[in-house]
């Protein structure tokens, strides 16, 4: 994780998270998806998340497309 995501999640912008992967982003991406939250915006656009990352990762074809606006 480079520095500046580092410091944004030590400033407390994404406080569920301390410490988070691409991974793990990806994981909780999906997760959020499926739960039908829409703070997912943030942490999409932190790590630069891909369509086709989270379409791999298990998100629902409707879910993503929804998303087409914001995604890689």
């Amino acid at each position: 994780m480079g520095k500046a995501k580092k410091r944004s999640l030590h400033l407390g912008i994404n406080d569920r998270f301390s410490n988070l992967s691409r991974t793990e982003a990806i994981k909780t991406v999906v997760e959020m998806l499926k739960n039908g939250d829409r703070d997912v915006y943030g942490l999409i656009t932190l790590f630069g998340l891909s369509a086709e990352e989270l379409l791999e990762a298990g998100g629902s074809y409707e879910a993503v497309k929804g998303l087409d606006s914001i995604l890689l």
